[in-house]
């Protein structure tokens, strides 16, 4: 299922996109994200697991540190853009913070935890965006061991 994109939506997948080719030309992970309110981007970030040797750094959890600390009603307004399908720790990001509405860029390369978004009422726009699947694909080929990795699952 795909969803054409509105100029505001646009705009924040493409902030996204930007921070996931950032994050790959930093030698990490091409998943980006961006954090709307109001029509304004608020936060932004990316996968930052290998540069900084961290557990947690995915895409979404890196723009919700670089926000900074906001009160919940801003939250209650905003919109999520990710590259990728959200996986369970960043799902549960997005849920203890109440965000509403998340815009995923592809949910080809990998499924994340949509249908326990969609049953906490969480909005989704599923992009299915070319660029974003293409991230991932080049990506995925040339680092199947970092990938797994990065999704919690064996190698071997």
């Amino acid at each position: 299922m795909t969803s054409e994109l509105d100029a505001t939506d646009r705009r924040g997948l493409d902030v996204a996109i930007d921070e996931a080719r950032m994050g790959r030309a930093e030698g990490g992970i091409p998943i980006g994200s961006a954090l709307m309110i109001d029509g304004e981007v608020v936060g932004r970030g990316h996968n930052r697991r290998v540069q900084r040797g961290s557990a947690i750094l995915h895409g979404e959890t890196d723009c919700l540190e670089n926000a900074g600390r906001l009160p919940a009603s801003a939250y209650r307004r905003a919109t999520l853009y990710t590259t990728l399908s959200p996986c369970d720790m960043c799902t549960g990001a997005a849920l203890l913070y109440g965000i509403p509405r998340i815009v995923i860029g592809e949910n080809t390369t990998f499924l994340g935890a949509e249908a326990y978004l969609e049953s906490r009422g969480v909005e989704l726009v599923r992009a299915q965006d070319q660029t974003c699947v293409d991230l991932m694909t080049a990506f995925i080929a040339d680092e199947p061991e970092l990938w797994n990795e990065d999704i919690g699952e064996s190698s071997a």
